[in-house]
């Protein structure tokens, strides 16, 4: 899952990157509310961390841009104004989550999980697929009761695939939501992923999880609910 963070504080800032990024976050960063503004518009996240006391542009005015552009885009301010009147300003312009400073990292990355369970309506960190079970708290995932050793990019996509089972996704929204900013788009290849992902799986079972449709990208097919 790919995240924003729009935080002036820098050594926050770097903390929160590097912290996010062993949960195998993909993350971009802002340190101001006008690159912060631009590159909500300019790209596609699942979660955006916003403060409110930033240079160029102030939060609220940043928070009311993503709004007027997506209803969709899940905003979770974190801030030093934490009484309940700056609170329930943002939340009444769209923030979907607010956690005041100073803060619990636990807490942040489990209120970003939970985000991310709402956009695919997931009551449990707990995902059955098939043969297929991932923790999405604990980043792990299990065929048949084995545990399977992943990368922290093969476990993003499997995650992915997996909260949007039933629909094709192309490799050209997997790099999207997988990979930051930072990447080399051309020497990526999301085949070698899923490729080696394929080899994991199949130690464990008979039946192809990751399906290919052809000239689309890829899908896993819904099973069981979550729990």
């Amino acid at each position: 899952m790919r995240l924003l963070i729009i935080e002036d504080e820098e050594q926050l800032l770097d903390a929160l990157k590097r912290g996010l990024m062993k949960c195998g976050y993909a993350v971009d960063t802002a340190e101001d509310g006008i690159t912060g503004s631009e590159m909500a518009y300019q790209n596609e996240y699942d979660v955006i961390i916003l403060d409110l006391n930033l240079p160029g542009k102030d939060g609220i005015e940043v928070l009311k841009d993503i709004r007027a552009r997506s209803m969709t885009t899940k905003v979770l301010i974190l801030s030093a104004r934490s009484s309940v009147p700056d609170k329930i300003k943002g939340l009444d312009l769209g923030a979907n989550d607010y956690l005041g400073k100073p803060f619990d990292f636990l807490e942040l990355e489990a209120r970003i999980r939970n985000l991310i369970r709402r956009d695919f309506v997931q009551q449990s960190t707990v995902i059955h697929l098939q043969n297929l079970t991932l923790d999405t708290a604990q980043k792990s995932a299990a065929v048949n009761g084995h545990k399977l050793d992943l990368q922290p990019k093969e476990y993003a996509i499997l995650e992915y695939l997996a909260l949007h089972s039933g629909t094709v996704i192309s490799a050209e929204e997997l790099i999207e939501h997988i990979w930051d900013e930072e990447a080399d788009m051309f020497s990526m290849s999301v085949k070698v992923h899923i490729s080696n992902l394929r080899k994991k799986i199949s130690a464990y079972c008979d039946s192809s999880l990751i399906v290919t449709v052809r000239g689309e990208g890829y899908m896993i097919a819904k099973g069981d609910s979550h729990e």
